[in-house]
C-alpha cells in the first residue's frame, strides 16, 4: 500500500486559525489539516502514541473547526425540523442529538450534533461541509422566519477515562449528573460557555463550547494547569480510536452520494415523525425497497496500515468490483488492520 510524504500546508488568511491555535503551537503539533476552512491539529507525538494517551488518560483537542450554524427566530423549530432527520419536538433545551442533514435525494450532506439552547434557538455543530450556505438557501426559498448565522462559538474536546476528573476540577460538580448528549450553559470566571457530555472518541468525554473566541488560550491553559497531575496531553480526533468505536467520518466514509440506510444510520432518521424533512421521501423509499449496497467492517491482512486511503480502494471478488474501502488503519489495541467499506448487498457479510 502506498506511503505518501508529509507535505506542509501553506498558512494564509483564507484558512483561519482557531482560538486555540497559538496554544496548540506550544505543544509542537506534528501536522495540521483544514476543517471548515480552519486549521486543526491532527497529531502531536504520533497517531499511535496519541491513541495510547487517549485510551489511558485524558487529552485535550482543538476542534474549533467544528463550526456552529445558529438558527433563531419564530420559525426556528419548524425550520430546523425541515433541515434534519431527527424529531425536533422530542429535543428539549439542554439536550443534543446526533443527526443528519440530507439533500432531496437522501444523500448525506453533513452529520452534525444538534443542540437546542431554547425553544427557538438551535446550533448545528458541523462536520466538514458548508451547511450554513445550504441552510440559508433553504430558508430563503422555503419562506421560514428565521435568522441563520455563525456565532462566536469554538468547541474544545476533553476526552479519555480521566476526562471527568479534569472537567470536574475545572468547572465543579455541575458535570457530575450530566447525561450523555446533555449540556449546561455556564460561566467560568465570567467567560460564557457550554459544557456538553459529547465527543468523538468512543471514550468518556466532554466538550466545551467557548462563547468568546478571545479566551481560547486562557481556556486551554486552564485545562493544562489543572490537569498536570492527571498527565493531561494535547491530542486530536484519532482515526484509530474512532474506528474501533464504530464512528463514521463525513467526507471520508460517507458523502452526498450515500443514503443513511446504506450507511447503517437508519436509527438517526425518524421516518415516523409527522413533520416533513428534506430527503424523507427518498430515504423512506430506500428503506422500503432495500439498499443496493451497505457499510461493512473488514479486517485486512498484511503489514500494518499506517497511511489512510487518499482515494477509496476498490474491493474485488473473483476479479469483479463489489465496492470500495473508505477508511483503513492499524489498530494497536486489536493488533490488526481494520477498515470500513461500502459493499454491494450480498457481499457485505464477507
Amino acid at each position: 500500500m502506498p506511503q505518501y510524504p508529509s507535505i506542509p500546508i501553506t498558512f494564509n488568511s483564507r484558512v483561519r486559525p482557531s482560538p486555540y491555535f497559538e496554544a496548540t503551537l506550544r505543544h509542537n503539533p506534528g501536522a495540521f489539516s483544514v476543517y471548515n476552512r480552519m486549521l486543526m491539529p491532527m497529531v502531536y507525538k504520533s497517531v499511535e502514541e496519541d491513541y495510547w494517551d487517549l485510551v489511558h488518560g485524558v487529552s485535550v483537542w482543538d476542534v474549533g473547526g467544528e463550526r456552529q450554524v445558529e438558527i433563531r427566530g419564530p420559525d426556528a423549530a419548524a425550520f430546523t425540523q425541515y433541515l434534519v432527520t431527527r424529531d425536533v419536538d422530542k429535543l428539549v433545551p439542554g439536550r443534543a442529538r446526533y443527526t443528519l442533514v440530507c439533500q432531496e435525494d437522501g444523500g448525506i450532506l453533513n452529520d452534525p450534533v444538534l443542540l437546542r439552547l431554547a425553544p427557538d434557538h438551535f446550533w448545528l455543530s458541523l462536520a466538514d461541509s458548508d451547511i450554513q450556505l445550504w441552510a440559508k438557501g433553504v430558508a430563503v426559498n422555503a419562506g421560514f422566519d428565521v435568522q441563520i448565522g455563525e456565532p462566536d462559538v469554538s468547541p474544545l474536546q476533553v476526552q479519555g477515562p480521566k476526562s471527568l476528573d479534569l472537567v470536574r476540577q475545572v468547572v465543579g460538580d455541575v458535570v457530575d449528573d450530566l447525561g450523555f448528549y446533555h449540556f449546561r450553559e455556564i460561566e467560568l470566571d465570567g467567560v460564557p460557555m457550554l459544557v456538553a457530555r459529547t465527543g468523538w472518541s468512543g471514550e468518556v468525554g466532554f466538550e466545551f463550547f467557548l462563547r468568546d473566541g478571545s479566551k481560547g488560550s486562557w481556556l486551554w491553559d486552564r485545562l493544562f494547569e489543572v490537569g498536570e497531575p492527571l498527565g493531561v496531553t494535547p491530542g486530536a480526533p484519532n482515526n484509530i480510536r474512532r474506528m474501533e468505536a464504530g464512528l463514521l467520518s463525513w467526507g471520508t466514509d460517507m458523502d452526498w452520494g450515500m443514503n443513511p440506510i446504506e450507511m447503517g444510520l437508519e436509527r438517526f432518521v425518524d421516518l415516523e415523525c409527522d413533520a416533513d424533512f428534506i430527503g424523507k421521501e427518498a430515504i423512506a423509499r430506500v428503506a422500503a425497497d432495500g439498499p443496493r449496497r451497505r457499510l461493512a467492517g473488514l479486517f485486512v491482512d498484511g503489514e500494518p496500515i499506517r497511511q489512510p486511503p487518499l482515494r477509496w480502494w476498490p474491493v474485488t471478488v473473483d476479479a469483479s468490483d463489489v465496492g470500495f474501502v473508505t477508511s483503513a488503519v492499524w489498530s494497536p489495541g486489536l493488533e490488526q488492520n481494520m477498515a470500513y467499506s461500502i459493499l454491494d448487498v450480498g457481499f457485505d457479510d464477507l
